[in-house]
């Protein structure tokens, strides 16, 4: 099977700084372009099905996608970002003030935000979700997420990660 791993575009979140997680952002006029284009390098690549995390960003992101090449979106809550506790939603400068030794620590990714998602249980939720993809009779998916997902599943394969993911990036892996 060929997985496509996709990331959305720009969030109102990126322009103002916020730590995402589970936070429920839109993507701006300019994520709806980078998902457009994402969307025509994606053409013609014989996608069957889209998986999708249920977040608005990346929900937006597959619509765009959906309508560019038709074909149908599947949502799976295991595919969501990671969850930052009380960093989630908040300003780096609203953190930094309230929060301080939790933005130090949130810059290793084996730390937990307080009342966060661990490590381990965020990449066991999300390679349990791309097991259950790569067992369905497609030969090739789309998965529509965001980059902490990305990252886990290409430590997972043993693979490098970037440290940032651009937005509409698409990693192509084969199972």
């Amino acid at each position: 099977m060929k997985l496509f791993l996709i990331r959305h575009g720009e969030t109102t979140g990126d322009r103002e700084d916020r730590y995402g997680g589970w936070y429920d952002d839109h993507l701006t006029e300019h994520g709806r372009e980078q998902m457009m284009a994402t969307a025509q390098r994606l053409a013609g690549k014989g996608i069957e099905v889209l998986y999708c995390s249920p977040l608005i960003r990346t929900r937006e992101a597959a619509a765009i996608i959906e309508s560019a090449i038709n074909i149908p979106v599947e949502y799976m809550d295991s595919l969501k970002e990671r969850y930052f506790g009380v960093l989630t939603g908040l300003t780096e400068e609203e953190a930094k003030q309230k929060y301080p030794e939790a933005v130090a620590r949130h810059q290793n990714p084996l730390n937990t935000d307080p009342e966060g998602e661990g490590y381990d249980d965020f990449c066991n939720r999300v390679m349990h979700a791309i097991r259950s993809i790569t067992e369905k009779e497609y030969n090739t998916v789309g998965i529509v997420t965001h980059g902490g997902p990305i990252k886990c599943v290409l430590r997972a394969l043993g693979k490098d990660a970037p440290d940032k993911l651009a937005d509409g990036a698409i990693i192509e892996l084969e199972f």
